[in-house]
């Protein structure tokens, strides 16, 4: 922190420059950088965060602590003073986790840490032991005949490794995402897979998977990674390694779930209003601090920086707190149904933890690159640098981003630690370093001051 107020005092020349003009628009540098630092010492966000984990805890979707979450939420916004705070409810199929086990039968009797992936299927209950079939990665499993895998545990293993960006989850993380859909078609009994993530705790990771229509659900879990790597050991050792598997979930059918929405009243409501975005829910494991409260504790302290300011923006600033983005972004999809019609020009979101913000993108209307050259000038201080690729907005905004073709800034979060809690018991409260979310905090406030002011247009042509 002393570092980062270091860095601002050299940046007291770019605060106080003068109001940049952007094709007859007014840029206020300084109203920006004010932002910015009230940023840096906020108590919003973290309380917050801290509020939500300590109060609510797990909140998976479709359940009735999801629910309790909601009302907590609208609380929470209506004192914060943001307007026309409401729920906006919607249907959705709910899966919820039963008992969990997994043991080597033989050569080599031990147990493992196990935990059910999103729409797994129950192996009963009296479980199932079968020989396990290795595959090292999802390209093996795909290139497999099905004969080999009939009536067996498939275990897929994979190297996912820590990236800044987050980029190996997207090239490991299939083997969650569509693993079991593949396994089931060939006629596997179950999957068990390494984990998506790169901790070394004894602490599996889960997360959602989906079947394809027409086929039968199969048992799948992850394997923490000691424990996948423990298996690759024992078949190295042995071809006829076999698991005892015990998984009891059930799907309760339709439920209710939903978004918590609320506004900043914009004084133009002719210019398209900017959607922030957080996701509420989380999965039952931890307490879901890292993924997702920390976004929605960013998004609404930045959010009320600018609403406290003492001037009403030009552009309304809406909230949108997203229900069930873990089972399949039911909220998001739910939010550009009911919100077709309404004016938007812009989206962010935040949902990749509480790291550091690093590096900025923009996906902006090529008339409004000096909106983009006034953020990156307010961002440097914080030690954030524009990348040279478009921004792609977050899972909940991806539906009205689509559907209304708006313009993206995307606040990029380092990732390198976030796949060590992502979706375990581990994603506390007690991983969430204030100083780093003040930093969120900081960047967020001072991109919706520039943006939320800026009359020009912002989607790209």
């Amino acid at each position: 922190m002393k570092h980062l107020k270091t860095m601002l005092a050299l940046a007291a020349m770019t605060s106080l420059t003068p109001p940049i003009l952007a094709q007859n628009n007014i840029i206020d540098q300084q109203a920006a950088s004010m932002a910015r630092d009230k940023g840096l010492s906020d108590n919003v966000g973290y309380d917050i965060i801290e509020g939500l984990t300590t109060e609510i805890g797990p909140r998976q979707a479709g359940t009735e602590a999801e629910a309790r979450a909601r009302i907590w939420s609208i609380a929470k916004l209506k004192a914060l003073g943001f307007t026309n705070a409401r729920i906006e409810e919607y249907e959705m199929p709910t899966w919820v986790r039963g008992e969990e086990s997994a043991s080597i039968i033989s050569p080599y009797p031990q147990n493992l840490a196990i935990t059910a992936l999103g729409n797994s299927a129950s192996t009963g209950e009296d479980g199932l032991t079968a020989d396990i079939v290795y595959f090292p990665t999802l390209a093996d499993l795909i290139a497999a005949n099905d004969a080999d895998v009939k009536g067996k545990i498939v275990f897929v293993s994979h190297a996912m490794k820590a990236t800044q960006d987050g980029s190996s989850y997207g090239a490991y993380g299939p083997a969650r995402f569509v693993g079991p859909n593949i396994a089931a078609k060939k006629g596997a009994a179950a999957i068990v897979i390494r984990s998506a993530g790169t901790d070394y705790h004894r602490n599996p990771h889960t997360g959602n998977t989906n079947f394809e229509e027409g086929v039968a659900p199969i048992p799948a879990g992850a394997l923490s990674i000691p424990d996948a790597e423990n298996l690759e050991r024992m078949l190295a050792r042995s071809k006829n390694v076999k698991m005892a598997l015990k998984l009891t979930p059930k799907n309760i059918g339709m439920q209710v779930s939903g978004n918590v929405v609320a506004d900043i009243q914009g004084s133009n409501p002719k210019l398209g209003m900017i959607v922030i975005a957080c996701h509420l829910d989380s999965w039952d494991l931890g307490t879901g601090a890292i993924d997702d409260a920390a976004g929605c504790g960013i998004i609404t302290a930045a959010a009320k920086i600018i609403a406290d300011s003492g001037k009403q923006p030009k552009r309304s600033i809406r909230l949108l707190w997203a229900g069930a983005e873990e089972v399949g972004v039911w909220g998001g999809r739910d939010y550009a149904l009911k919100h077709a019609a309404d004016n938007h020009s812009l989206a962010m979101e935040s949902d990749f933890g509480a790291g550091k913000i690093w590096a900025v993108d923009f996906t902006l209307a090529d008339s409004a690159k000096d909106v983009s050259q006034a953020i990156i000038r307010s961002l440097a201080p914080l030690g954030i640098v524009p990348r040279r690729q478009a921004a792609g907005g977050g899972a909940d905004v991806g539906a009205i981003i689509a559907a209304q073709k708006l313009a993206i800034i995307d606040l990029q979060q380092d990732g390198t630690k976030y796949f060590d809690l992502h979706h375990t018991p581990d994603d506390t409260f007690d991983k969430v370093d204030k100083s780093e979310v003040q930093q969120n905090i900081a960047a967020w406030a001072a991109t919706l001051s520039i943006i939320a002011n800026y009359e020009g247009e912002l989607k790209p042509e």
